[in-house]
């Protein structure tokens, strides 16, 4: 049984002693208790006062004083207002560190224990590279999932591809006009950003037309809406939708290439998928599904043939499902691929979409059309919302080519590593492919870090030089100290020191900060998973490793005086390796055992 499991069932136990009332465990509040007090867990006493009938601070004493005298961890207290301060005795950590922290599966519960669930994230459009807004989306849903599992889940990890509609149409209309039949092959291009070009082409090129047209004198509105290149990617769109081949064929070949290119980037990032959605595919299961809505009165239909729902009742608005021609929009695709994923899988509990905050409210109408669909799933859907992402340079803007171009960004990072272990000489006796795989890894987790220790919900700012800095909050940071551990160990087994499996010294005071730490790994990913927030298992992953730097600049390990002591020492630093593995694995982040 955990510490403050235990705890509440002591403090269940002293206040029916103390106070003749029965409560049950989970009504006793317990806490980490604050530094600056004696002691390891506190109880909250005030919610206990109305039943004790004495003051807060009353029943704290007098909780105290029995939680002592009970058979337990508890071996003294003290009483600040109404907070009881528990002191936990030394040899209760020294059994935890031993046995129950010991297994490979420290902080995960079992798989299966809890609910199916659907992660989405990437969710590209087919006509441009990944940048850097999908590597903190990637990141953010990968990790969820994991998070997710070591909870007990059992996660599909899926992304939906918008590989339809005026955006790759326009594309292909850019390429049609100016490519030449130029291929990936032919160009040396990755088949995402060839793709890519020509949209920015397609952009180019729109925006000469429009000038012209307004050197004319004809007005704004209709020099860009009858513009020819936009007119005759209108037309593109349309024989897509009636299933032209050329058309068909054309879209087929781009959209291939570009998939080429994601699958790199993704195996690049290393975030996977288990399923692939289209929307090619189900923005028509959407259709029949609000059309079968409009018949049994979920939604209406207007004058002009449009079909609505009407959510004003629900604190929304009016939102268009079908647009008076039945063409579909955004929501209508949505609906199909839920209800298409619901199919696919009976046992799904719940869908969690990985999309930026400017589509909050698009969610929440959702999620409320399938409950009114009559999905009961709906309403433990979750949009795993996040803030837009910045260089110092400013925004990024995909018509105009000025994105931060995720492959670009990725080896960036791997060119600054490269850059620093060159300086600092770390890279004697390793060959070029030993070399590649270190400044990988070591930019790949200063980048995956960066963007995931920073809440999902705030934007923020992404300073590459910043990232990848040896000290403070950093990826690389943690990375340097786990294979300090690392090496510590194998320097133990290499001069024959067993890791302890029977005693132990008692853990002291200038320990306790590195033991509560590991302590708190299971509660930590509980909280994680129940926020949908890899950020709390990132800055616990910092708050071990820096209370392990200390120690270890501070205590030597195996050079300790006494061997119960060194034993002690040992313990922590495979606990501390062992965990903080845990940890940056549910961040998607590889631990190297040299640098």
């Amino acid at each position: 049984m955990r510490l403050d499991n235990q705890l509440q069932s002591i403090a269940s136990a002293a206040f029916r002693q103390v106070c003749g009332t029965e409560l049950p465990p989970e009504q006793f509040s317990i806490q980490k208790t604050r530094k600056e007090f004696a002691g390891a867990r506190t109880l909250v006493c005030f919610p206990l006062a109305r039943h004790s009938k004495a003051a807060p601070d009353a029943t704290a004493e007098a909780m105290g004083k029995a939680m002592v005298a009970a058979e337990g961890p508890v071996t003294g207290y003290n009483v600040v207002k109404g907070f009881l301060n528990l002191e936990i005795a030394a040899d209760h950590w020294s059994h935890w560190l031993l046995h129950e922290s010991a297994g490979p599966n420290y902080g995960a519960a079992p798989r299966g224990s809890a609910p199916h669930v659907m992660v989405e994230y990437s969710s590209p459009n087919t006509n441009k590279p990944l940048h850097l807004g999908h590597l903190r989306n990637n990141f953010l849903g990968h990790s969820v999932s994991r998070i997710l599992e070591a909870k007990g889940h059992t996660v599909t990890k899926v992304q939906i591809v918008n590989d339809r509609g005026i955006h790759i149409c326009k594309s292909m209309v850019a390429w049609r006009r100016f490519g030449n039949g130029e291929t990936p092959e032919s160009s040396g291009m990755k088949g995402d950003k060839l793709v890519g070009k020509y949209y920015v082409a397609f952009d180019r090129a729109f925006k000469a037309e429009v000038s012209e047209r307004l050197a004319a004198g004809l007005p704004k509105e209709e020099a860009e809406q009858d513009a020819p290149i936009l007119v005759e990617a209108r037309e593109t769109l349309r024989l897509w939708e009636q299933g032209d081949p050329d058309t068909v064929g054309l879209w087929k070949t781009m959209n291939g290439w570009v998939y080429a290119g994601f699958d790199a980037t993704y195996a690049t990032m290393g975030v996977e998928f288990d399923k692939l959605y289209f929307e090619s595919d189900t923005y028509l299961i959407g259709k029949d599904r609000v059309l079968e809505g409009l018949e049994n009165g979920v939604f209406e239909r207007t004058e002009d043939g449009a079909v609505w729902i009407d959510l004003t009742g629900d604190g929304l608005d009016r939102k268009l499902l079908l647009r008076s021609d039945g063409t579909a929009v955004y929501m209508t695709q949505d609906i199909g691929t839920a209800l298409l994923r619901f199919q696919d899988y009976p046992d799904l509990d719940r869908q969690v979409y990985t999309v930026g905050n400017e589509q909050e409210y698009h969610f929440k109408v959702l999620f409320l059309v399938l409950e009114k669909l009559g999905f009961p799933q709906a309403q433990r859907c979750h949009h795993l919302s996040y803030g837009m992402v910045e260089l110092p340079e400013g925004k990024m803007k995909s018509r105009e080519g000025t994105v931060v171009d995720a492959d670009d960004l990725m080896e960036a990072m791997f060119g600054i590593a490269r850059d620093i272990a060159l300086e600092a000489g770390k890279l004697e006796g390793l060959g070029p492919d030993e070399q590649r795989e270190v400044f990988e890894r070591v930019g790949l987790s200063a980048l995956k870090y960066f963007l995931l220790k920073v809440d999902p919900k705030k934007n923020m700012m992404f300073d590459p030089k910043a990232s990848i800095d040896f000290y403070g909050n950093t990826g690389p940071f943690i990375l340097f100290n786990y294979v300090r551990g690392r090496s510590v160990l194998r320097k133990a087994t290499a001069e024959g020191i067993p890791l302890p499996s029977t005693a132990i010294a008692a853990p002291g005071a200038d320990e306790m900060e590195l033991v509560g730490l590991l302590h708190d790994l299971p509660d930590v990913i509980g909280e994680a998973a129940e926020a949908y927030n890899p950020s709390l298992v990132a800055n616990w992953c910092y708050d071990l490793t820096k209370a392990y730097s200390s120690y270890y600049q501070e205590h030597p390990i195996l050079g300790a005086d006494d061997p119960k002591t060194r034993d002690l020492r040992l313990v922590l630093t495979e606990r501390f390796t062992r965990c903080l593995y845990t940890g940056m694995q549910l961040l998607g982040i590889a631990l190297p055992e040299r640098m």
